[in-house]
This record gives structure tokens, C-alpha cells and sequence, in this order.
């Protein structure tokens, strides 16, 4: 694998592929909306090259698709760009239909530049409630339309890359935290409230989780680039799940003076958990997670707490 095209390369598990790219002497080339303003995240190195383009314009992008010669050929396409991912829009049908179209515009613009492997990014969201063991080949049933769309994706993509002669992976994932989270999840809300000395409310949190740290994703993407080499659904988790409780108190401890959470008593109200078997992705690219949940949460406290003193400045 010497180059790749990775869209959506911004984003957390985005940013933490193109770094691990950087490492391993991997050319990517980082598509990005036109109006991004997250371009600071990426790597600074003559490995990385940007492209401007909305999700809309991947059809267009013709500049990009003229190769010279199989040499300049891209290898691997990875696809994690998906619009409308705001709360209030991840249950729209009319919204989430536009991001089954973008990623079979994602497999034609990997097949126009040369690549022989489509790697999508799939979601949790696709299997819906599920009280056991989550293995890729647990049916799905998502609740939202979010999941839905992402589960078409999946699906027409593959069809789109047999035609092609490509090989697709689509990687389910579950709970990715990092330092690049977004200001909505349970984590991110959190350490917020303790940055104000505020009390962090939770259900009772019962349920069983798996957190992944971002570099630990990105490393994972990597390697199935690298190595995977069948059409296969992937669990992408941590695969060491337990309450969801314990993570919180951890995160309650880790942050120190001024944490204080607040759980709810009534356990009939609980949510269903994640306990994603990902024991196929571990046999096929020898991979397993290096980040422990404290060192991983330290660093995106710390990262967090910057932001946030800057903010107040």
C-alpha cells in the first residue's frame, strides 16, 4: 500500500489514518469539504496532499481522476465523509438518502483512480438494539434513519465494487473517543460540565460499552488497508467491553477535583449496550489496541481543557 485517498480525512478517525499514513511513509490524498475548517488537524508532510470538494462533487472530480500511469495509480479508498450527522438531522430520510448516493460516487471516483480496495465507514447504528454479543454477522435492524442509510450503503457499494473488480470492506464502528470528539457525545459532555463545576447527569449507565481511542482506530483502518484482502463487514471496537458506569467513574477519576456525576436509579430504563465481537478483526490484520481507556481520556482532558481556556481567554 504506498497511497491513499480518504475522505471525510478531517474528521477524528479521518485525522488519526492519515497520521498513521505519515508513519509509514503512505501518500494520502485528504479530501475535505470545501468550507472545512478543521485542515489544521492534518499532519504537515509532502505525504499529504488536499483536495477541496463537496460530497456532491465527487462525480466531477476529473483533475484528480487523469492519471498518467498505473504507477500513479491510488491503492486503497477510504470513505468516512457523511453529511447531516447533527442529532436533529440523523433521523431524517430525505437527508440520509443523499449519503447512500455520495458513496457510490466514493466507488466510482476510487475505480477512476485506479484503487483496488474501498474501505467504507459503517456505524453500530446499523444492527440497532441489540441485548447480546454483536459479531458482524448479527442481523441488522437499525432503529434510525441514520442507520438505515448508512446499512444501504454498505450494501450498494458492495454490489458497485464487485461490478468494479474492487475489493469492499465496510467497517461497522462503535464508540470512537478521541481528543477530536464532537461536542455531542456522552464524554465530550462530561468533561465539559466539570470544566464549569457543574454536575454531570447520567441514566444509570448499567449497560455494557466499548470505547476505541481515535490512534487505536486509525491504526485499524490502517491495516485493513494493508492487509485485508476479502469483501468482509468488520466490528470496529475495542472488544474489551464492561459497564458503561466504570468508564464514567474512570473519566470521574482521571479528571480529578471538581468531577462530580450523577447517575439515575431506575435501571428499568436502560438503554441497550455495545459488546462488539471482534475477534475476526484481530485474526485478520493481527491488531489489538494499545491505548488504555485512562491514558486515552487524560489526553483528550487535557486537549480539552485547553480548548476551553482559550475559549474563556
Amino acid at each position: 500500500m504506498r497511497r491513499v485517498v480518504v475522505t471525510g480525512a478531517d474528521s477524528m478517525i479521518g485525522t488519526a489514518l492519515i497520521r498513521e499514513c505519515v508513519k509509514n511513509n503512505v501518500e494520502a490524498l485528504a479530501i475535505v469539504r470545501k468550507n472545512c475548517t478543521k485542515l489544521g488537524r492534518l499532519p504537515k508532510s509532502e505525504q499529504v496532499k488536499v483536495a477541496l470538494c463537496n460530497l456532491e462533487e465527487l462525480d466531477s472530480m476529473a483533475d484528480i481522476a487523469k492519471m498518467e500511469n498505473d504507477e500513479k495509480a491510488y491503492d486503497v479508498f477510504y470513505h468516512f465523509a457523511w453529511a447531516h450527522t447533527q442529532k436533529e438531522s440523523r433521523d431524517n430520510p430525505v437527508l440520509q438518502e443523499e449519503n447512500i448516493r455520495y458513496t457510490l460516487s466514493a466507488v466510482k471516483l476510487a475505480h477512476r483512480l485506479g484503487c483496488k480496495k474501498f474501505i467504507g465507514a459503517g456505524s453500530q447504528a446499523e444492527y440497532g438494539r441489540v441485548e447480546h454479543v454483536i459479531t458482524p454477522d448479527t442481523p441488522v435492524h437499525p432503529q434510525t434513519c441514520y442507520g438505515t442509510a448508512k446499512y444501504a450503503a454498505g450494501n450498494l457499494s458492495r454490489k458497485l465494487c464487485i461490478q468494479y473488480d474492487i475489493v469492499h470492506i465496510w467497517a461497522r464502528i462503535f464508540s470512537v473517543y478521541g481528543i477530536y470528539d464532537n461536542e455531542e457525545t456522552m464524554l465530550s459532555y462530561a468533561i465539559k460540565q466539570f470544566f464549569k463545576g457543574e454536575p454531570a447527569e447520567f441514566s444509570s449507565a448499567v449497560q455494557m460499552w466499548d470505547y476505541l481511542y481515535e490512534d487505536d482506530a486509525g491504526k485499524i483502518f490502517y491495516l485493513l488497508g494493508q492487509r485485508a484482502e476479502e469483501n468482509k463487514v468488520y466490528c470496529v471496537a475495542n472488544g474489551n467491553y464492561r459497564p458503561l458506569k466504570e468508564y464514567i467513574k474512570e473519566l470521574q477519576q482521571a479528571y480529578g477535583e471538581g468531577a462530580v456525576c450523577r447517575f439515575a436509579s431506575d435501571h428499568n430504563q436502560m438503554s441497550a449496550g455495545l459488546q462488539p465481537d471482534v475477534s475476526s478483526l484481530r485474526q485478520d490484520i493481527e491488531y489489538q489496541p494499545q491505548t488504555a481507556f485512562r491514558e486515552g481520556i487524560m489526553k483528550m482532558i487535557q486537549h480539552r481543557k485547553k480548548m476551553y481556556d482559550t475559549t474563556k481567554e
